[in-house]
């Protein structure tokens, strides 16, 4: 397994906690703060444009 290094992490009222963690090979990490060995994995870049999606409503449908 990469060694991570996670980001404090981000909990919104009411919602559960996530954390975001990268690797030395440029890897992004997403998980449940205390769950971080069941994570998601893609590039940076990637989690970027997901996290730029996100701030500008594109998953507002989803709530």
């Amino acid at each position: 397994m990469p060694e991570i290094t996670w980001e404090a992490p981000f909990c919104a009222e009411g919602s559960s906690c996530f954390r975001v963690g990268t690797d030395t090979d440029g890897n992004a990490y997403i998980a449940v703060n205390g769950q971080e060995d069941h994570h998601l994995t893609d590039t940076t870049d990637a989690l970027r444009a997901l996290i730029t999606d996100i701030k500008a409503g594109k998953a507002d449908h989803l709530l």
